[in-house]
């Protein structure tokens, strides 16, 4: 009777598993296009804001190629190409710092096709909060200290924080994480530079993206 009894709760505790194991799956499955399309509006959202409408007349989206450095990511990594009539006028690609205080933090960095910094927002992290994630245009501004800036070879200190010889301000008790940014904007800056005109001649080719 015992043998019978845990036997018969076994299988009932099997049964349970196997439905919360679809109910699970089922879940996923549902909420992965509404979770897909939202990333994709705010990400639309952020591109529109670093690079506004006067900058280009081409769908954003639509030009996104991937490229591989790695002084960006370990992996191929999206790059959105902004032209007007035909012609580029800047991009935006994202770039990984891998050594924040909490693990990496995935920017996105809008650079002017001369060279100069439109804008740049970070798309995702794991720092603290109240600290790091400063980073966060909607907590500081301090995000926008990269705004118009360039990079003038590899020997431009003015690439760092103030607490390292450079012009950028880090955060009261958390320096690794606004250095990792500054290094890692550095990165995409200068790859841009001596990228671009390898990287416009790219199809697009994300999802199957057509420019």
């Amino acid at each position: 009777m015992i043998a019978k009894s845990m036997q018969r709760n076994g299988l009932i505790l099997a049964g349970f598993a196997v439905v919360a194991t679809l109910l699970v799956m089922l879940t996923a499955k549902l909420t992965a296009e509404p979770i897909a399309r939202e990333q994709q509006r705010e990400l639309l959202r952020v591109l529109n804001q670093l690079l506004p409408a006067e900058v280009h007349d081409n769908d954003l989206y639509a030009s996104c190629r991937l490229v591989e450095h790695p002084a960006l990511a370990k992996q191929p990594t999206p790059l959105y190409l902004a032209t007007r009539a035909g012609k580029p006028t800047a991009a935006a690609v994202e770039v990984v710092a891998p050594n924040g205080y909490s693990g990496a933090i995935r920017l996105l960095v809008a650079i002017n096709w001369d060279g100069t910094v439109a804008g740049v927002r970070t798309l995702e992290h794991k720092e603290t909060p109240g600290l790091g994630d400063k980073i966060e245009i909607r907590k500081s501004d301090w995000i926008t200290s990269f705004d118009g800036m360039t990079v003038n070879g590899n020997d431009d200190n003015r690439w760092a924080v103030k607490r390292d010889g450079g012009v950028f301000d880090s955060f009261t008790g958390a320096t690794i994480t606004p250095r990792a940014v500054v290094q890692a904007t550095a990165r995409a800056v200068q790859t841009f530079q001596a990228e671009r005109d390898n990287w416009a001649a790219l199809p697009a080719n994300c999802g199957g993206a057509e420019a």
